[in-house]
Order: structure tokens, then sequence, then C-alpha cells
């Protein structure tokens, strides 16, 4: 049995895909009705906040420490802006161990996948300046000298984006790029959708913009049926993305 990871590890992330393909179809519903579906539709993603909670769990972390799904609570400080609101926290012991960002796109790849990939690179960017700027001390009440509060050194946090992608002709299909003024980079000539988000991903992990990242790839009915996902490459696996997480963990659990 894994350490980092539980034996039904797959079962759980295929269950939160299913819940996210339902959750989106039961919005439109509603949204074609009049409904709040519009104003729901930011929930899809809940059920990869709970996975991150159940492997928190799993690795001995207690509720209190995994923040998902707490309105008001899952904010810290930013340094270009006051704060951000992430999907996930994960505070032990006043130390920041990791923040997460969860995204889907589905439709509208031309509009939008830019707008996805400027968003995680500003987060990242905020996040790590903020963090230089001892943004996330950890502190704690001293009675040493008359000090009201203690700081005490803390490793870099884990920071992981996680992304939904649907899987269709239009996200798997070749694009054409504009080049006006200056020819674009030839990894990118043709390059679908779903290959731009690989070579995101990649690349915010390597330029150390993020620990981990995970890109799941999922036809909507099959995902609706039976939470049907895959993903390009293992390093960008859910496997991979939530062990390094775990790890991130019990790493903690012996340093503080």
């Amino acid at each position: 049995m894994s350490k980092l990871l539980p034996s039904n590890f797959d079962e759980l992330v295929a269950d939160a895909v299913l819940q996210f393909w339902t959750g989106r179809i039961s919005t439109a519903i509603q949204s074609q009705a009049g409904g709040r579906g519009p104003v729901i539709s930011g929930k899809n993603l809940n059920a990869f906040a709970n996975l991150i909670l159940a492997i928190g769990r799993y690795v001995g972390f207690s509720d209190k420490e995994i923040i998902v799904a707490s309105k008001g609570k899952q904010v810290i400080p930013g340094y270009f802006r006051a704060t951000k609101e992430w999907d996930a926290l994960v505070v032990y012991e006043g130390h920041l161990l990791a923040a997460f960002e969860l995204k889907s796109q589905v439709g509208s790849f031309g509009n939008n996948g830019n707008n996805r990939a400027e968003e995680v690179l500003g987060s990242a960017t905020d996040f790590w300046t903020a963090h230089r700027e001892k943004g996330f001390e950890a502190r704690t009440i001293s009675k040493k000298c008359g000090a009201l509060f203690e700081t005490r050194e803390s490793k870099p946090p884990f920071l992981g984006f996680l992304m939904l992608l649907e899987d269709c002709a239009k996200s798997a299909g070749k694009v054409k790029v504009k080049e006006p003024h200056f020819k674009v980079r030839p990894e990118f000539v043709e390059a679908s959708y779903a290959k731009r988000f690989e070579i995101l991903l990649e690349r915010m992990v390597a330029e150390q913009l993020y620990s981990s990242t995970c890109l799941l790839l999922s036809p909507r009915d099959k995902g609706a049926a039976d939470g049907s996902y895959s993903f390009p490459k293992d390093t960008l696996s859910p496997r991979s993305f939530f062990a390094d997480f775990a790890a991130k963990l019990l790493a903690a659990k012996e340093t503080y």
C-alpha cells in the first residue's frame, strides 16, 4: 500500500470527474430554465477540493488544517494585490504548507485559453513574491523577552495547479496561429488547445512557478457517465500531482 495515496485513489479521481460533469450539466439545465446556474457554476470543481481533503486526511492531517469550501478562510495575502482566495489551503502549526488553484475549460477554447494562462501565471507571480516578502511568516505567541509574537522559519509552500479540460474535437484539433510581426515558437505551430495547456503546465513547473501541475482530459459524455479521463503524460497525471502534495505534507510533519 502506498504511504502517499489511498488504495482507492484512482476511483476517487474518477468520482471527482463524474461530479464535475454532473454538476456542470445540472448547472446548464438550471441556467436554461432561468435558475441560479451562473451563480453556482464555480462549485463544479468542489469534488477536487474534497479530494485534496481526502489526501490530507490520509497522511494524518486534520480537517482544521486542510481548508476547503470555507468562504473567507481560504484567503492569504498577495503582493501586487491585497489578498487572493485560493481553492484550498493547508496551514499547519502556523505554517502555510500548500495552496491550490483548480480550473476547468469546457468549450470557448479560443476565447478563454489565453485568459486561463494569464490568470494562472499572474497568481503564481503574486504568490511567490508575497512569500519572498515574508507574507506567510509563521508566528506563535511567545513569552520570551516579553514579546507577544515569535516568527519561525518556513520552507517554501507547495503551490499546485489542476486543470480539467474537455476532451473533444475542438480541443484536440490543430489550431492556426497569427504571426503578423514575429514568428511563433515552433512547438505552438498547429498545436491543439490541449497541447498548449500541456506545454503551459510543464513550463510552469520547469520555471518554478508551480510545485506540481495536473492536466485532466475528459470527454463530456463519458465523463458524465463514468468519470472517464486521461492525461497527456505521467508527469501531469493526478497520481503524480497528489503524490507530490502528500510528500510535502509528510515532510512538514517531520520538520515543524
